[in-house]
């Protein structure tokens, strides 16, 4: 009872309630699925509360993919960063890469506009823009046919991942990026 109480005295709170309820949905069952009936029922508000905010399915929809295209940038970022402190360092993407992927949950959210795209050609541009930035972010320290290798074999990993509940071994992670990055073991 307190918690609906907050919530009607907190309107962004309850938008952000709906966007997050809307996210899981969609990572759960695909954007196909979505409506706002299961949304309202998600975020525990009542289904006018979502047609409030959002008037339509699509703007609802809209809402939810930019929040998941976000968290994939939130995840590029992270990937830079990593390289940029590292030099480069393989290993210290492949350690990344395990952590990241030891979160089934997040992986699984973070999936759902890829898995979206196969269906919907509309999302397609944007979900095959993280692979193009992943490729931007590691061409400095691979070129560029080896950083698109490298993103391939992440999203393979990513697949793996979701497929089994649990990632890649970190140290088969390591020697696999490895390979891919200093062929030869060059340095």
């Amino acid at each position: 009872m307190v918690e609906q109480k907050r919530a009607r005295r907190d309107p962004r709170g309850r938008r952000q309630a709906i966007i997050d309820a809307a996210v899981a949905l969609v990572s759960e069952d695909g954007v196909a699925e979505l409506t706002h009936r299961r949304v309202a029922a998600r975020a525990q508000v009542s289904l006018g509360a979502t047609t409030y905010y959002f008037s339509s399915l699509d703007e609802l929809k809209a809402e939810a993919l930019a929040r998941l295209a976000q968290r994939l940038e939130e995840s590029l970022d992270q990937i830079r960063d990593v390289l940029a402190d590292s030099d480069g360092d393989p290993a210290a993407l492949a350690t990344w890469l395990h952590d990241y992927l030891s979160d089934t949950a997040q992986v699984r959210i973070d999936s759902a506009l890829t898995f979206s795209a196969v269906n919907d050609a509309d999302l397609r541009p944007l979900a095959l823009s993280w692979v193009e930035r992943m490729v931007e972010i590691l061409a400095p320290h691979t070129g560029e046919e080896t950083a698109r290798v490298v993103a391939v074999f992440c999203d393979g990993t990513i697949v793996h991942a979701l497929l089994h509940d649990e990632p890649l071994d970190g140290e088969f992670l390591r020697r696999a990026i490895t390979a891919i990055m200093r062929p030869g073991g060059r340095s």
